[in-house]
């Protein structure tokens, strides 16, 4: 008899460890169980099926050839045995048995295993909120949920959509439905934090992406706690926050997934500090036979080397097939996560990997980031657009701790460069001079991790003095304020009638009625004119320039630091990265 193989689990993780340890091994018996009726399928993919993206359930189970995978097809094509609509009960340690239960029959059984594979997976995180038992509630974890709300949505009678959350697949199930829909739905997005994406942006790159959704037309309610979900004959009718009450008639659940561990915390296995199952690089459980991957297992984090929670479809499959040779006597590794998620959203792409900012201090790395904005390949290629990019790094060691891409442009290869980046310990400098390739329509000739490295690169040594987009916007708010006004000395406050601080536009003229930042006391001097024109300027006061997208602002830091200027400070990313509303058609020049 060969080696006995039992799965609990048959969406990713699962169906994979199988896949992979029928290759490796062609005499072991080798069983999933599945507690639902569809088996390995993109739940990543659920947001386009609703959205019609994807027009049939099927294609989110079937191969990259469109062919199904059903226990029909593990059985003829694996040689694996698929138990569906089968519940695990319990694991027997001792025995080393799992107790099972039909869910259609009720009929028990027991599966006597050699090796166990834990893929349990996550369940929604439901909030304390009344009323989430009403008709039109779902959390969309699942195919049975996703055909149910498709079914709604093409009934045409859903004409208000509530999401709870503004997570990825939040974000994601607007963006979807709004973009696709042809009934003119409604949709709104409640997020209890105090902006979008909080588990993957910092501020000020997720304020570029509420400012680009509500151009959109999606409304959002941030710092909005949802109190209760009230109804009408069963049916959700309201969502009731703490500053309102909005109508709502079908409500989407997207507040974060929680692992499935209590069959593991009931056999006796650790968990790790995060409430998942604690694996090692092997993924084998506190039970050298057992081992777990995919949401129910917690990861190390690569930056960080912190045990971290992180559910992701792509990590999931890539845990399988570590578990798959495991199990029939490999000896691979899984060498952590650094968290690199991506998403599409209209046009944008958003994207992130390694430590956030916030992360990054909070664990004592003393990062330095700056943001830039690029134009994704040669600016007189047609299809060039620009994209964002924050990048920090350690100011002791030098190594990219993470960044962040938000724009139209062409996010995807970049964020996997800085995931290989990231995951090898390099440094800014190294990433700086890495040799990618080059055509015009594909990236510019320094490309924009490069210029982004390198820009932070000038920021460590001193040459560059550049100021968040943030922190122009606070101090543009601090100086409207009369209370910041009055703590200002008597010597800072004599020339009461002159602004605190003073921008400088180094646009051309035709640039500058276009648009501009909202503050009127904006100085224009063109950057082909700032050399002459640099006594203009006082020199007692502080001043930030800005342009389109950096670059020409840091030229003129330099050359008013050239002409003995000492407080001068450039705005990272332009107006390309400013999250907040612009001035647009001016009629009349200053400076």
């Amino acid at each position: 008899m060969g080696l006995q193989i039992v799965i609990i689990g048959g969406v990713a993780t699962g169906p994979k460890a199988a896949a992979r340890a029928r290759r490796l091994d062609k005499d072991a018996q080798i069983t999933i169980i599945e507690q639902g009726g569809f088996l390995s399928y993109a739940g990543s993919g659920i947001p386009t099926y609703n959205s019609g993206l994807a027009r049939e359930h099927t294609k989110l189970m079937s191969t990259s050839l469109g062919v199904l995978r059903d226990a029909a097809f593990f059985k003829a094509i694996k040689n694996v045995k698929v138990l569906t609509g089968t519940h695990a009960d319990s694991i027997d340690r001792a025995a080393k048995t799992v107790h099972v239960t039909n869910l259609a029959t009720c009929a028990a059984d027991v599966i006597p295993y050699d090796k166990l594979v834990i893929a349990t997976g996550s369940r929604p995180a439901l909030p304390p909120v009344p009323g989430l038992d009403l008709k039109n509630v779902y959390t969309l974890k699942n195919i049975e949920d996703a055909q149910a709300v498709k079914a709604l949505l093409e009934s045409g009678k859903i004409k208000k959509l509530a999401v709870i959350g503004g997570g990825m697949i939040g974000i994601e199930l607007a963006v979807t439905f709004k973009a696709t829909r042809r009934d003119n739905i409604d949709i709104t997005i409640f997020e209890v934090k105090d902006h979008v994406l909080p588990e993957l942006l910092d501020t000020d790159m997720a304020f570029l992406v509420e400012k680009r959704l509500r151009t959109d037309g999606v409304n959002l309610f941030l710092s909005e706690k949802v109190l209760r979900l009230e109804g009408d004959e069963g049916f959700v009718k309201e969502v009731v926050t703490q500053s309102g009450t909005f109508e709502a008639d079908l409500v989407i659940v997207s507040a974060g997934v929680r692992p499935n561990v209590e069959l593991a915390e009931n056999a006796g296995l650790a968990l790790g500090p995060n409430g998942a199952i604690l694996v090692n690089d092997r993924l084998q459980t506190s039970d050298p036979d057992i081992y777990a991957g995919g949401d129910c297992a917690e990861s190390i984090n690569i930056v960080s080397t912190q045990h971290v929670y992180t559910p992701m479809w792509s990590m999931a499959n890539r845990q399988g097939r570590v578990i798959g040779d495991n199990i029939t006597g490999g000896e691979d590794r899984f060498l952590g996560t650094t968290v690199t998620s991506i998403l599409k959203m209209f046009d944008y792409t958003v994207a992130r990997s390694g430590l956030t900012e916030k992360e990054a201090v909070k664990l004592g790395f003393e990062p330095v980031s700056i943001i830039v904005a690029e134009s994704d390949r040669e600016q007189f290629i047609k299809q060039s657009n620009f994209i964002i990019i924050k990048l920090l790094a350690s100011r002791k060691t030098r190594k990219v701790l993470g960044a962040q891409i938000v724009g139209p442009g062409d996010a995807n290869k970049r964020i996997d460069v800085l995931a290989c980046a990231i995951s090898l310990g390099a440094t800014i400098d190294q990433l700086a001079s890495l040799d990618l390739a080059y055509a015009p329509t594909f990236s510019t000739a320094i490309d924009p991790l490069a210029h982004a490295a390198n820009s932070l690169r000038n920021k460590m040594a001193g040459l560059a003095n550049s100021i968040s987009p943030l922190e122009v916007k606070e101090k543009i708010d601090r100086n409207d304020d009369l209370i910041f006004l009055d703590v200002r000395s008597p010597k800072e406050f004599q020339d009461v009638g002159l602004p605190y601080m003073i921008f400088l536009d180094v646009r051309s003229p035709k640039e500058y009625q276009d648009v501009g930042l909202p503050y009127r006391k904006t100085i224009l001097i063109p950057l082909d004119q700032l050399r002459e024109r640099s006594d203009e300027l006082s020199r007692e006061k502080e001043i930030i320039i800005f342009c389109k997208n950096g670059l020409r602002s840091y030229e003129a830091q330099l050359i008013l630091e050239e002409h003995g200027f000492k407080d001068v400070k450039f705005m990272e990313g332009g107006l390309s990265a400013w999250p907040f509303e612009l001035e647009r058609s001016r009629q009349e020049l200053n400076g």
